[in-house]
């Protein structure tokens, strides 16, 4: 799939991975739709070439109403990367794991990845099939979390596994139209979501990765997503981008 003179919707395109991977495929000559609250649009640098539109991925009418509303080129690409990442132990000494919380993050990270998958890929499925029939190419957000979820995370481990889940059914549905479906599944990423912890511990976090001893970069996922955009013989895959980290309980 070539960048130039095509769509990519992209989710939390305001900061961290989302406006990292808007960056990078605009200097490829993409169009970016990007999707994210309004609150993290008014704080977000703008950037030549993405469009950045409020709008919660858990809602269906704001989501198709940001895709039939732009006017540019075809949409062949969806990166989703908007996501929250809680952290609360099933049973504490305050009692049993917040239901609502848990609801939450898995309505944000795993059905607000499925409902732009979903309302992405019907808008390719009207666009003209390219070179061997292709339409356009998904790319989805989940973590080294979805297989080794610490000490606090059910929430957002169980969230993960289900885009990790999602991956190869959504590929084999949307193969008769040309559309791929792959996954990345970052280890620890230095995103906004890094940027209140204590530098002693994201100095820890860095030297617990194998090699290389540092945190990923945002441009690192980017690159990542645009190399699985781009390859064309990728489908149905979830790829570690984690520097071999195998995550211990805590």
């Amino acid at each position: 799939m070539k960048l130039q003179g095509i769509t990519a919707l992209i989710t939390g395109a305001a900061s961290g991975l989302g406006a990292a991977t808007a960056k990078a495929l605009t200097a490829e000559g993409a169009e970016v739709l990007g999707l994210d609250l309004a609150s993290s649009i008014e704080k977000a640098t703008q950037v030549e070439g993405v469009t950045l539109v409020a709008a919660d991925v858990t809602s269906e009418e704001e989501v198709s109403a940001a895709i039939e509303g732009y006017e540019g080129a075809p949409l062949r690409v969806v990166v989703n990367c908007a996501g929250i990442a809680p952290a609360e132990l099933t049973v504490s000494p305050r009692g049993a794991h917040s239901l609502d919380l848990f609801r939450k993050t898995i309505d944000i990270n795993l059905v607000g990845t499925f409902n732009v998958l979903r309302l992405g890929a019907l808008a390719m499925s009207k666009t003209e099939p390219l070179e061997h029939g292709q339409r356009g190419v998904v790319v989805n957000t989940a973590s080294v979390a979805a297989y080794e979820g610490q000490i606090g995370q059910a929430a957002y481990a169980a969230s993960k596994a289900g885009v990790v889940g999602l991956t190869i059914t959504a590929a084999r549905d949307l193969a008769r139209l040309g559309i791929r479906v792959n996954t990345i599944a970052p280890g620890i990423v230095d995103t906004p979501m890094l940027a209140g912890l204590p530098e002693r511990v994201t100095d820890a976090l860095a030297e617990s990765v194998p090699f290389p001893h540092r945190l990923a970069q945002p441009a690192e996922y980017a690159q990542l997503a645009k190399m699985i955009i781009e390859h064309d013989y990728l489908n149905g895959e979830t790829i570690r981008m984690d520097g071999a980290i195998r995550m211990a309980p805590k």
